[in-house]
């Protein structure tokens, strides 16, 4: 679960909120203290987990009211930014600092509240050979990290001022980026308050008719790239590159249905391959097996605004050398900025094992 937090929503950073025309404004802040758990989610970081962890969570949030169709169709959420301190306890794992870009979604008459935020956050004392190896979940200063948060919400019960109560769960990994990279989960229990800039003020929510969408089958063409590493500590950082051809549907006006293909040239396999021809005879890997693969995937696409969040679970067709197993999946990120043209970015991974944060730009026809 760790890695498909990633995203979904990676990059709401880079590409988070983007708005067409004037709409009415209103602001609110909170506060959160949480304390939890390490979640073990992988044996190898069992050394790790000694002590509970602990931090503080600061949101500043934006009201949506309606003024675009969007935001009529997931309730009013609110666009926000935040940031999480979070204290490891224990002295292997430092501590975190994290900002992140957020959404807050709302349920139940808007009681309950869901938030989703992705952003960076920077690790005081990440993996060293030689001055802290025993930290094989951060293998860098800068990580990946994506937060989300259950809350009971409830705003302006005396002058603006509100309190929120739940659960959280943040996530950080720099998603193989560099080894090692086992990367870390903390479930929290958090409890707060809000505070509303206006004092409290109220607003109208504009409600108007849904229109239907009617689209053909579209063709998208992207190209994808970054730099990852295997599992073997300094074994180097090789650049990758993905072509992908896919048809999507859409059938309504939040979803799209994906099918198609991705050829894989990811040079880190180059380097393993000869690694382990030499280090590992008893494998049977041969020094030019070839590190090419190809997949075909079946994914879902969830639009927002401009942005669309997407999912994909594929098999290699092509796979003549074995990392990881056959099945892999994506989550991530597109932000449309035109009827055609789109930005990307996505964490490939196979099931919890994070191989790549992938950067891209597409077309869809």
């Amino acid at each position: 679960m760790n890695l498909r937090l990633f995203l979904i929503g990676c990059l709401s950073t880079a590409f988070c909120f983007s708005q067409n025309r004037k709409e009415t404004k209103r602001y609110t802040l909170d506060v959160s203290q949480y304390y939890g758990s390490v979640l073990l989610h992988n044996t190898d970081i069992s050394h790790l987990i000694t002590n509970h962890p602990g931090g503080i969570i600061l949101g500043y949030n934006r009201k949506t009211y309606g003024d675009e169709e969007w935001q009529q169709l997931y309730n009013y959420p609110d666009t926000g930014f935040s940031f999480v301190y979070q204290n490891m306890n224990n002295i292997t794992l430092g501590e975190n600092y994290g900002l992140y870009a957020h959404y807050n979604f709302y349920f139940f008459r808007r009681n309950l509240q869901f938030r989703l935020g992705q952003g960076i956050a920077y690790n005081t004392n990440p993996f060293d050979k030689n001055e802290n190896f025993r930290n094989n979940a951060y293998g860098s200063h800068f990580l990946s990290s994506t937060y989300l948060m259950f809350n009971y919400h409830k705003e302006n019960l005396f002058k603006g001022l509100g309190l929120k109560a739940g659960l959280s769960l943040i996530h950080y990994s720099n998603a193989n980026v560099t080894a090692p990279n086992t990367s870390t989960n903390t479930m929290a229990l958090n409890v707060g308050l809000t505070y509303d800039l206006d004092g409290g003020q109220e607003r109208e929510y504009i409600r108007a008719e849904k229109l239907k969408v009617s689209e053909p089958i579209k063709l998208n063409l992207a190209f994808r790239s970054g730099i990852n590493e295997s599992d073997v500590v300094d074994s180097g950082q090789y650049a990758f590159y993905i072509f992908s051809a896919y048809l999507d549907k859409r059938f309504t006006r939040r979803s799209a249905l994906q099918l198609g293909t991705d050829v894989y040239f990811s040079n880190f396999l180059k380097e393993l391959i000869r690694y382990q021809s030499v280090a590992f005879p008893e494998y049977g890997v041969q020094p030019d097996d070839d590190y090419k693969r190809v997949g075909v995937f079946l994914g879902h696409e969830l639009f927002i605004n401009k942005m669309s969040v997407i999912a994909q679970l594929g098999y290699y067709v092509y796979y003549p050398f074995d990392f990881e197993g056959k099945v892999y999946n994506r989550i991530g990120l597109k932000r449309y900025f035109s009827d055609k043209v789109y930005g990307a970015i996505s964490l490939k991974s196979h099931g919890a094992k994070a191989e790549a944060v992938e950067f891209g730009v597409g077309v869809r026809l």
